[in-house]
């Protein structure tokens, strides 16, 4: 029997931050349920899931968002680990990144955070740095806009146009690092 992934997108509870770019993360996790015909239920962990298979035959999913916020998102995220058996090098965290452009999807694992909490909590409660990111390019803040009030805005009007495609191309980039492995995923997202 095929592992399971464990994919946690990342954000802040509550409407007034459903369409943040700090919420992107969520977006996504949301685009693959759509995909799966599936719905989240809540779960003891602090967090809501979906479980089931990417496709006939397909890995055993658990895609989950945490009920707390960002810089909380460790402990929803290790315990969901506990629960379903999950090692770190099968846990996929996807977020928001602002030192990549807008539309632009990097895929790695380990590293560092880069000065992103939800990351920063991730890796102290798994103890490891080595799971898979899947980091969403939301462009950095124009001017000298301070970072966390920029990802904490809605995205902007011309962003919505060409949003539902980045989620989409994410939702593909997590099906095929759990699907074809992370190094053929990167082949394809990283060459656009």
């Amino acid at each position: 029997m095929a592992e399971t992934w464990l994919v946690v997108g990342l954000g802040n509870p509550g409407p007034q931050y459903a369409n943040t770019r700090h919420n992107v993360g969520q977006m996504v996790v949301d685009t693959i349920a759509r995909s799966m015909g599936a719905t989240f239920k809540r779960h003891k962990a602090s967090a809501v899931v979906v479980e089931g298979r990417l496709g006939i035959g397909g890995p055993r999913v658990v895609l989950a968002k945490s009920t707390g916020y960002m810089n909380t998102s460790g402990g929803p995220t290790s315990a969901l680990a506990k629960f379903y058996d999950v090692d770190p090098d099968h846990v996929i965290a996807v977020h928001d990144e602002i030192d990549i452009p807008f539309e632009t999807i990097k895929l790695k694992k380990g590293g560092g955070e880069g000065g992103h909490n939800g990351l920063r909590d991730i890796t102290k409660a798994l103890g490891t740095k080595d799971y898979v990111r899947v980091r969403v390019g939301v462009g950095r803040p124009p001017g000298r806009m301070d970072t966390a009030d920029y990802v904490l805005k809605n995205f902007a009007s011309s962003e919505t146009k060409h949003l539902p495609l980045l989620l989409e191309d994410s939702a593909d980039a997590v099906e095929m690092i759990m699907t074809q492995g992370l190094a053929e995923a990167q082949h394809k997202f990283h060459a656009r």
